[in-house]
């Protein structure tokens, strides 16, 4: 029998995440159902959030929670890749989101979003609520934690956060950081190219991903203002995957889904390769192999796993014999 990469590569070490590489933020029914019906056309390319934060009407937090709880055990959801971002801990109502969440939702509820933390206090506090909330009705499974880093308290302890237990993605809110800056970040800095540019969004970046990947937590690079230029959209993204090192990407409406997972994708080139040193490799029981006249071994057999795991997770086409070995 041949052996897996997972089971091969990574022994002993807790796997790196594989998310798809767009979080689509919905705030309304209408645009959580749209978002479901594209997802089912488009495959698990990417996952839906359903938003409390900017979503819900004042006064009716748990009706929406409720509506969202519904969105998630439908049979809509095919692909069982639809979170929500609850509010903050400052917020009166988040303990009662979760708990309508979890209870309605949990067995199908892939992760939570933790918004505007002030520090890694804030986010310990509602993982250990949510952990309670779990317990309380009968959830046997952890659901992971996407946590939003957006304020000057939450990147000082962004490696903190990073490190706690059940934190799957670290997320950068752009704009709410640049605003957090009164008036010092110009507003030019929300959107391209300023955003890849200034010296203090370069450098929240930078820590972002670095915390992120040193953790082995997925980094999750902010949404694009820019609706319709798909071009520009795809920049981007780009800018985000090969100078920053972001692996996923929010968007907030349809047009951006396509260009940003294009812009994520693996180099069709290396898919190629990563697919023939897999395959050789697995032949040989995993040892040493010569491939286009360069000696690999399980250094270079992980990263091309991992490739190969980005290849697959955002849609490109792989050979068949590669996907019956490692996908089936």
């Amino acid at each position: 029998m041949m052996l897996h990469p997972k089971a091969v590569l990574f022994a002993g070490e807790k796997l790196f995440p594989v998310l798809p590489a767009v979080d689509h933020y919905a705030g309304s029914e209408r645009l959580m159902t749209k978002a479901l019906q594209l997802q089912k056309g488009l495959g698990p390319i990417f996952d839906i959030t359903c938003d409390f934060e900017d979503g819900a009407l004042a006064g009716a937090d748990r009706e929406h929670a409720e509506m969202v709880a519904g969105i998630i055990m439908s049979a809509d959801n095919v692909f069982n890749r639809v979170g929500a971002r609850v509010h903050d801990v400052t917020h009166p109502h988040w303990r009662q989101e979760m708990e309508v969440l979890v209870r309605i939702a949990g067995s199908r509820l892939p992760f939570i979003t933790l918004p505007k933390a002030s520090g890694a206090g804030d986010v310990q506090v509602q993982i250990e609520a949510l952990r309670e909330i779990e317990q309380r009705f009968g959830v046997d499974r952890r659901i992971r934690v996407h946590v939003l880093i957006e304020s000057h308290g939450a990147l000082r302890e962004v490696w903190k956060i990073a490190g706690l237990s059940g934190v799957e993605s670290i997320d950068f809110g752009l704009m709410d950081f640049v605003s957090s800056h009164h008036g010092a970040i110009p507003g030019s800095a929300m959107k391209s190219p300023g955003q890849f540019e200034h010296p203090l969004i370069v450098r929240a970046k930078c820590e972002i991903t670095a915390a992120a990947l040193a953790c082995g937590r997925v980094p999750t690079h902010n949404v694009t203002t820019e609706l319709k230029d798909i071009e520009l959209i795809r920049s981007d993204a780009r800018r985000a995957r090969t100078e920053f090192g972001f692996l996923r990407m929010w968007s907030i409406h349809p047009n951006q889904i396509v260009p940003i997972v294009e812009a994520m994708r693996p180099d069709f080139s290396e898919v190629q390769t990563a697919s023939e040193i897999l395959v050789a490799a697995q032949d040989t029981d995993w040892g040493p192999i010569q491939h286009a006249g360069k000696l690999h071994d399980r250094a270079s057999y992980r990263y091309y796993w991992e490739l190969l795991e980005r290849a697959h997770i955002t849609g490109m086409d792989i050979p068949d014999e590669v996907k019956q070995r490692f996908f089936a």
